[in-house]
């Protein structure tokens, strides 16, 4: 049964991986990148587009038998590649493993849910986590028409955040937008209205991860709280009388909570055809988290952040050295 989205607020335009960034990140080694589930036309296809543009060496882990079908559906020979078997929830924390063991450099999300991925990721008994450090989830999006891209944070990994984690996730979209040339990235962040109101408490925590910003991100503009109206239109700041340096021009959005992230990601997505890189950061590789609706284009554009993502991480170990 072939199903047909026609609602009126659904985009039927085909979204596309940003040329820009995947020229950049051809600029790096291509990384080991361990798939978690692979036994799914959708992930698998995405990966193998990312392999045959330079952007990864795929390792594959899951439930063999499905992998193997999932291949033979996209027409991909994956004989020359590492296959794990590692059936059901054991995959992520298999995957965690390579990690610590140094012998993948990135894990993308397969055919699992982001709960149970990130589970058996995450958790510090694993030794993923950068130490004293809090990951955080950023989104990388571009529309089909351009290649500029929104960083949006958290709309995947941390459902309630406090302040810490706020300023932790923004440290996070402010260094990404740097590793792709944002130079000096302007960034909103998001509430109803751009007024301190006591009864609003996501208001108050913008206006001091604002004033946090300013001493601890000086490498970036950060104003809040605006409201979505002000942060993506600079005639609506006109309008409301509001004098900003980010309404109209901002490069990072960050939200105050997961619902509204996730709907704000999910909007631009299906609405709009945006293409959603999406990766987590804080850990010792980089995690490619898309959800499981997304499409190649997506996860070939996460592949592009991983690459680019690793290639930083390797500088920064031989300065370490």
């Amino acid at each position: 049964m072939s199903l047909i989205d026609d609602h009126p607020f659904l985009s039927n335009r085909t979204p596309h991986a940003p040329d820009t960034l995947l020229r950049q990140a051809r600029g790096a080694p291509p990384p080991r990148v361990a798939l978690v589930n692979a036994g799914a036309p959708t992930p698998l296809e995405g990966l193998r587009e990312a392999c045959e543009a330079g952007l990864a060496e795929p390792i594959l882990l899951g439930e063999p038998i499905k992998i193997h079908a999932a291949a033979e559906t996209i027409g991909w020979d994956i004989r020359p590649f590492r296959l794990i078997a590692a059936p059901g929830d054991s995959a992520a924390p298999r995957a965690a493993a390579l990690a610590v063991a140094g012998e993948t450099d990135a894990i993308m999300k397969g055919q699992i849910h982001t709960s149970t991925f990130l589970k058996g990721l995450l958790p510090s008994s694993m030794g993923l986590r950068d130490k004293g450090a809090t990951c955080g989830h950023v989104f990388h999006i571009t529309m089909p028409d351009s290649d500029r891209p929104l960083f949006l944070t958290d709309a995947a990994l941390n459902v309630r955040p406090d302040l810490a984690t706020r300023q932790a996730c923004l440290a996070h979209a402010v260094r990404l937008a740097g590793l792709v040339g944002v130079e000096r990235p302007r960034a909103g962040i998001l509430a109803p209205s751009e007024d301190v109101t006591p009864t609003i408490a996501c208001t108050g925590e913008a206006a001091a991860i604002a004033a946090w910003a300013k001493g601890a991100l000086k490498q970036a503009v950060v104003e809040g709280p605006l409201a979505l109206d002000l942060i993506l239109s600079r005639r609506a700041a006109a309008i409301k009388g509001v004098e900003s340096q980010v309404a109209g021009r901002a490069d990072i959005i960050l939200v105050p909570e997961i619902n509204a992230g996730n709907a704000l990601f999910k909007l631009m997505s299906l609405g709009m055809a945006a293409c959603a890189a999406g990766v987590v950061m804080g850990a010792r590789v980089p995690i490619l988290l898309t959800s499981r609706g997304q499409g190649a284009p997506d996860r070939i554009a996460s592949a592009a952040l991983g690459a680019i993502l690793a290639a930083d991480a390797r500088s920064r170990r031989a300065v370490a050295a």
